[in-house]
């Protein structure tokens, strides 16, 4: 049976690679808008009533609109903004995390943060196990590709090659923190670092630790048997054995669905780095997308996703 997606923003980045995956597949027709409807309120409200599902790839003030606009239709939303990611009333789209029997029973569903998925992947099933202790005040760096600034960053990057370095969050209190902090069951609100390098896709998270200084912490080699138990099994997130010398981004990256998790361990046990590489428009946000939706469409996990 063939079920209709409506991408509302599906001109931006999110909802182009989200049409990328879902071309040529079977079980969905997409309802699409021409470009003088695609702002008509009373069009996008049409298209929220006639779709089974719909796919916000707004910014969080309009995505709040749409879902307003949606209101009396019996649509299931996937909204890609961070409008409602620590919502009561959502569900937060993580399905390793969340669980995949809630994602599919969800109505509204709210994807993670790009950032939030990585420090998220790490940290949280750690906590969990007791392995990390929870009221840690927890540091997490992060570089991204620029493509998940949205068009005004990715016209800078392209317009000015010399930037190498964009520094950014500085006053602290960015969005992504609340979420990174709720789902990891944290006591207080990391320390969250992000910057953008000249590549146009791409992401590396990472956590450090002193171990040594907290009251409850596993090992490194324990650390990373935990998430190689937490995520067994998993066609999307790997937990690597090994150790390599250095993790690379590169500036000519194919998209990916996939997250890798490293952990890594100095020689007296004291210090440890948990590391998340993933690309910021795959599992951190159109290929996530699909993933909900996958689950929620009852369909395979996986279907459509670049593994």
């Amino acid at each position: 049976m063939t079920q209709t997606v409506f991408i509302d923003g599906a001109a931006g980045t999110t909802g182009l690679e989200i049409v990328e995956r879902l071309q040529g597949r079977p079980e969905f027709e997409l309802i699409v808008l021409d470009d003088s409807q695609r702002k008509d309120a009373s069009a996008r409200a049409e298209a929220f009533h006639a779709a089974d599902f719909a796919v916000l790839c707004l910014p969080d003030e309009a995505a709040r609109e749409a879902a307003a606009l949606a209101e009396g239709s019996g649509v299931r939303i996937i909204d890609a903004s961070s409008a409602y990611r620590t919502a009561g009333d959502w569900t937060y789209g993580f399905p390793e995390l969340i669980g995949r029997d809630r994602i599919a029973a969800a109505n509204r569903v709210s994807n993670p943060g790009c950032y939030p998925t990585g420090f998220l992947a790490l940290v949280a099933p750690l906590v969990r196990k007791g392995l990390l202790p929870g009221d840690w005040p927890f540091v997490c760096h992060a570089v991204s590709g620029y493509s998940g600034g949205g068009k005004a960053l990715i016209a800078r990057f392209e317009a000015d090659r010399t930037i190498a370095f964009r520094d950014y969050g500085l006053a602290l209190g960015h969005k992504h923190v609340p979420e990174m902090q709720l789902y990891a069951r944290l006591a207080h609100p990391p320390v969250f670092a992000p910057a953008v390098i000249p590549a146009h896709r791409g992401m590396v998270v990472e956590v450090p630790l002193h171990l040594h200084l907290m009251r409850q912490a596993a090992p490194a080699d324990g650390l990373r048997d935990a998430l190689a138990d937490f995520y067994a099994g998993s066609p999307v997130v790997t937990v690597h054995p090994d150790a390599p010398d250095e993790i690379l981004l590169r500036t000519d990256s194919v998209p990916s669905d996939k997250l890798g998790l490293w952990v890594f361990g100095s020689a007296d046990g004291t210090q440890a780095r948990l590391v998340a590489r993933l690309d910021n428009l795959g599992k951190g946000a159109s290929g996530a997308a699909v993933q909900n939706l996958n689950l929620m469409a009852g369909l395979p996990e996986t279907a459509g996703l670049a593994l």
